[in-house]
């Protein structure tokens, strides 16, 4: 696709952002299951359900600019996902792959967050009212959920996390 004007570079962007997605849905369920704390898995689950509805309203955003919902595979969450996977690869306490976990998965969510935050404003400029709506909804989301992956890791995971630490350092 050529970029010769603003709304083209909407919709390639857009493409690549329901790649984006739709490899989230396939990436949490292997994150879920790889968590320890009960809370962490209730919120991946709970992000995965998100994340399905997230791609059934990019394909209205689609739909609203006259467009077929193609996805463009996305580079970049293919990179974000291999190193989470990494991760849960990886032997170890298992309160420090949740703290790891939850670093992976708020890299997601900020990569995210700056490509909602500038497919809206492009929509915005571009007049498309509709599909600006949909996605300052999706990026309320995502910030939302970063918002609760940092209290998490806050208030319970890092602090179980360096508890370890803490007990190798006394012997």
């Amino acid at each position: 696709m050529a970029l010769d004007d603003l709304r083209d570079l909407l919709i390639e962007e857009l493409r690549d952002v329901l790649s984006a997605e739709k490899q989230l849905v396939k990436a949490l369920p292997k994150m879920a299951k790889a968590a320890t704390s009960p809370k962490l898995k209730k919120g991946i689950e709970k992000h995965l359900q998100q994340t399905e509805a997230q791609v059934q309203r990019l394909e209205k955003v689609f739909e609203s600019l006259g467009e077929k919902a193609r996805a463009k595979t996305c580079k970049a969450m293919e990179g974000l996902i291999a190193e989470g996977s990494e991760v849960i690869k990886e032997n170890g306490e298992q309160a420090v792959k949740d703290a790891a976990i939850i670093a992976a998965s708020q890299k997601v969510e900020h990569y995210e967050i700056a490509t909602y935050g500038t497919l809206v404003t492009w929509a915005k400029l571009l007049g498309e009212t509709k599909a600006e709506k949909l996605l300052a909804q999706t990026l309320a989301e995502e910030k939302a959920t970063d918002e609760q992956l940092s209290l998490l890791a806050g208030t319970e995971i890092n602090l179980e996390a360096n508890e370890g630490d803490a007990e190798e350092d006394e012997e």
